[in-house]
């Protein structure tokens, strides 16, 4: 749609007619926004709906469906230099399946919900080969299978992405080990992970091992 009063708005339509609205038009164009932005795709009756490469003044792209002036559908929105999701959009925001590959080669693949991971999803980091495969609530681990290269993995409860509270390391031997994670804030604040836009607080955590819930299983064997 047009930007009224905005004069360096600009609509283009496919034989290079120049228009200042995109009122009621329905077909290919290119709109160029005051703000810098650039859309050329689909119309319907003056709005974005269909398919379509939209560019922001910023360096995003956003390249797929867009309905009713918003993205939805499939798509793949590039952050620049903070990563890229490819997967379905819903009014605007990432919501359904999708990826999300972050500038140092990590993958999220899984839900989302409102522009938040959401659901059942797999994080891989590139620089360990270690996956974390749990449920997100609301962009936040909540219970989770961290596995390590070795095949050694940790199951357990998880909040602010890190391990919270009771779970079990087992081993590739059979062996496991009980105890719980604490965390504790710390004063500083990490930056904000590529899909996320506020900083967090820093935390650190611990191990704590419950003696009494330490089973081997080469002894259980012996007894048996």
């Amino acid at each position: 749609m047009s930007n009224a009063g905005d004069e360096e708005y600009k609509f283009v339509l496919e034989d290079g007619t120049e228009k200042t609205s995109s009122r009621d038009y329905t077909g290919k164009a290119t709109a160029h926004y005051g703000n810098g932005d650039v859309y050329e795709g689909q119309f319907v009756q003056g709005v974005r709906d269909g398919y379509g490469v939209y560019r922001y003044e910023n360096g995003q792209v956003y390249e797929g469906d867009f309905k009713e002036n918003l993205k939805h559908g499939v798509g793949k929105l590039t952050y620049g230099e903070k990563g890229s999701y490819h997967g379905y959009f819903e009014s605007g925001k990432r919501h359904g399946e999708g990826v999300f590959m972050y500038p140092n080669g990590d993958t999220y693949s899984g839900w989302w919900k409102d522009g938040f991971k959401d659901g059942k999803g797999t994080y891989e980091y590139k620089d360990t080969g270690m996956l974390v495969k749990g449920v997100w609530r609301k962009g936040q681990l909540t219970e989770a299978k961290w596995e390590l290269p070795s095949g050694v993995h940790f199951d357990g409860t998880f909040e602010n992405n890190l391990p919270n509270g009771v779970g079990k390391w087992k081993f590739q031997n059979g062996n496991y080990v009980c105890g719980d994670y604490k965390q504790e804030v710390g004063e500083e604040e990490e930056e904000p992970a590529d899909d996320e836009e506020e900083p967090k607080p820093k935390i650190n955590i611990t191990w704590n091992t419950h003696p009494h819930l330490y089973h081997s299983a080469m002894a259980i064997n012996r007894v048996i």
